[in-house]
């Protein structure tokens, strides 16, 4: 028998199996960019419309710390792909009030919790790099939506362990 929502939840599956690789794309192009950056400043300046100045390499050096830090995110991002990947599984086979899933929760809370540290992290670096000319602008802006969405992870990991333990103590009285 098939689950009323079977079909959403295949239909997630293949989206979080997309953006696994749309992230590692992400992931190598970034590191690409970091690189070709080593060894072709000037260039990857003008590309990126940063006007010459005598402080240009702050520029450059804000730019590749930065990027730097996307390509941290990546693997973090992975972890929770992964672990939405397995969540999805256990819910389409009937049984997601298990213990292995609060985990994953659990695990997902604190790898966000990560991302968002790196994203504070840009911040702080945009606002320090700038040249005599021109900042370092990349839209960055602070927001509380996903630090409430660590706190609401925490939260649904605990449900998910509460009824983990509930089922467990049922199946032991019956």
């Amino acid at each position: 028998m098939s689950l009323p929502y079977d079909r959403a939840l295949g239909i997630s599956r293949r989206v979080l199996r997309l953006l696994i690789v749309v992230n590692m794309v992400y992931g190598l192009a970034i590191l690409g960019l970091v690189t070709w950056s080593l060894f072709s400043a000037d260039l990857v300046m003008d590309a990126m419309g940063v006007a010459p100045a005598a402080d240009r390499d702050v520029m450059l050096r804000g730019m590749q710390l930065v990027a730097f830090i996307g390509v941290l995110a990546v693997p973090l991002l992975h972890i929770i792909l992964k672990r939405l990947i397995s969540i999805v599984n256990t819910v389409r086979a009937g049984d997601p009030f298990i213990t292995e899933n609060a985990r994953r929760l659990r695990i997902i809370a604190q790898t966000l919790f990560g991302i968002q540290i790196l994203h504070l992290l840009v911040g702080f670096v945009i606002s320090r790099t700038r040249s005599q000319v021109q900042q370092l602008d990349l839209d960055w802006s602070f927001s509380i939506t996903p630090w409430i969405a660590v706190l609401l992870l925490f939260v649904l990991a605990g449900v998910f362990e509460h009824g983990a333990r509930i089922r467990a103590d049922l199946e032991g009285t019956v």
